[in-house]
């Protein structure tokens, strides 16, 4: 595949499975598909899980195919409240399916101390601890099955009349 091609899924990836609009996209403002912005890990805290995907381009086999394993199971992220940020290297990185910057995109690498040229996944909890790190893909089964052992979330599935995982 070409990298146009390559881009391009991965952006409909990121789209499709985005439960909530990128935290500080200015309300009732122009909807741009390619808006640069500042992605805030901290303004997610107590509101969203977070799944961070690390690689080094979209080409990258293993992201690929961490794309691909996500993508199968894409119905599974709005009940969790789990939002996947992808960080790339040579490529645009994408927070809730919209562009963030370069900055954004080195602070997170900075922060989980990931090098440029390595593929991680990382689940961050609505607290903003470290749940889960995997240096090959993962299935989203197993990610889910780590988010719904969590006391929080089981909480929310009591709050919501047992609803089933």
């Amino acid at each position: 595949m070409n990298k146009s091609v390559l881009i391009a899924l991965a952006l409909l990836a990121s789209t499709m499975l985005s439960p909530v609009n990128q935290a500080g996209t200015a309300q009732g403002s122009s909807n741009y598909a390619l808006k640069m912005s500042s992605f805030n890990l901290s303004s997610h805290k107590w509101k969203n899980r977070v799944l961070l995907v690390f690689a080094p381009s979209v080409d990258n086999q293993a992201y690929q195919q961490q794309i691909q394993l996500l993508q199968e199971q894409k119905s599974g992220f709005a009940d969790r409240d789990l939002v996947l940020v992808e960080i790339l290297v040579t490529d645009e990185s994408y927070a809730n399916g919209q562009p963030i910057d370069e900055s954004a995109a080195a602070k997170l690498r900075d922060r989980f101390g990931i090098d440029k040229e390595n593929f991680r996944v990382i689940l961050v909890g609505k607290d903003g601890g470290v749940k889960r790190t995997d240096v090959t893909p993962v299935q989203a089964t197993a990610i889910f099955a780590e988010i719904d052992a969590m006391p929080m979330r089981q909480q929310e599935m009591q709050n919501k009349g047992g609803n089933s995982p």
